[in-house]
């Protein structure tokens, strides 16, 4: 049982820590369902089953019970959980880059930069930020993206495009609009940690 609680420990981190709150031999008890209806728990039992008794109060509240054969599984489902509560980190991908050829005015839009795509693709909505000797003046969306005249979703690079920046107004020849979108990576638990789990498998 100790190795067990030990091994269930080891899968704590900094972010995110387990708690054992208690082990036992033997059958899952009405004991054993009502510390965890009290503690927001779930039981776990490894070769084991709850008593009848047990079993009818977990379900009425809604006490989850998880039996397992291997510890090994059980440890992978532990990790898993642990790793559903770290926040995602946030990732940013550059999408493409445009220089500034030239700057006009249209009717309805405002002010337009017409662009060459030197990198990459630029995509109408995305986020966008005006670098003017490579420092960041504005970061905001491109509001407009044309071909030519006709409007278009995306432009690739080695082409010429027109936009304009949502809520922006001072593009300059010369400047370069870098297009990027943000992304939402799921963490894992550290190497450190996985070993801990392994380790554990074979001790227990």
């Amino acid at each position: 049982v100790e190795a067990t609680s030990d091994a269930l420990r080891r899968l704590s981190t900094d972010d995110v820590r387990l708690n054992v709150l208690h082990g036992s031999v033997g059958g899952i008890t009405e004991s054993d369902v009502l510390l965890a209806s009290a503690s927001n728990a779930v039981v776990i039992g490894f070769n084991v089953r709850p008593e009848p008794k047990a079993a009818a109060l977990a379900e009425r509240e809604g006490v989850d019970i998880r039996l397992y054969t291997i510890i090994y599984e059980a440890l992978n489902d532990v990790r898993d959980a642990l790793e559903g509560l770290l926040e995602p980190t946030l990732q940013e991908k550059v999408l493409g880059r445009a220089e500034v050829r030239q700057t006009f005015t249209v009717s309805g839009i405002g002010q337009v930069a017409g662009c060459f795509v030197a990198e990459g693709k630029i995509l109408r909505g995305a986020k966008a930020r005006l670098l003017r000797d490579h420092v960041v003046v504005h970061d905001g969306r491109i509001a407009s993206l044309k071909r030519f005249k006709e409007d278009a979703r995306e432009v690739a690079g080695g082409y010429e495009c027109g936009m304009s920046l949502e809520g922006y107004q001072d593009v300059k020849v010369g400047d370069v609009i870098e297009a990027y979108e943000v992304e939402q990576v799921a963490r894992r638990l550290p190497p450190a940690a996985a070993k801990g789990a392994q380790a554990a498998e074979r001790t227990a």
